[in-house]
């Protein structure tokens, strides 16, 4: 086991050094390559960021006014049967915009069923096997200029849908 941490507290510094030693060897300019990918990433960020403002404004007027509860009721009736319970209705949904809001729900959800209850395992399976699609696409997209998603949103959907039926099934197995 000492091994194994002492392997995870150095393989970053080692790659690191591997990095630079490797742009030495091919005699490049590692500081200024460095210093240019800075500029490159902080301009991808000024371009990302009214979509990121974006999103995370309509995913807090959606909270805030009640919509999301309103919506987990309806859609409730409807997943309960699946074995889905109406509770988490909201966390599917808004973690296909935003991580940091549906940890927020999921803490809610914690406090309410506690973490070892059979809503609070789902959920806890269920932020690791789906993704936050949307902030995703349109992050990478609008940073690599692709206009047409074609087939991503609904592979990306799918992919979530089979991410939570199999969170239902791992918390039902525990």
């Amino acid at each position: 086991m000492k091994f194994l941490i002492f392997l995870s507290e150095i393989s970053i510094p080692l790659i690191l050094f591997y990095i630079v030693g490797f742009g030495i060897l091919m005699k490049c300019h590692v500081y200024e390559e460095f210093v240019k990918g800075a500029k490159d990433g902080l301009l991808t960020v000024v371009k990302i960021l009214p979509t990121l403002i974006g999103l995370m404004v309509a995913v807090g007027v959606l909270r805030a006014s009640g919509f999301l509860d309103m919506l987990g009721q309806v859609l409730g009736n409807f997943t309960a049967q699946i074995g889905f319970p109406s509770e988490l209705v909201p966390l599917a949904i808004i973690r296909m915009f935003s991580s940091s809001a549906a940890t927020g729900l999921v803490l809610d959800i914690f406090k309410e069923f506690g973490t070892d209850s059979y809503i609070g395992l789902i959920a806890s399976i269920m932020m690791s096997c789906t993704e936050t699609i949307f902030y995703t696409i349109s992050v990478y997209f609008i940073a690599a200029k692709v206009n047409k998603t074609r087939y991503t949103v609904a592979g990306a959907m799918l992919a979530t849908a089979a991410g939570i039926a199999v969170s239902i099934f791992l918390a039902g197995s525990m």
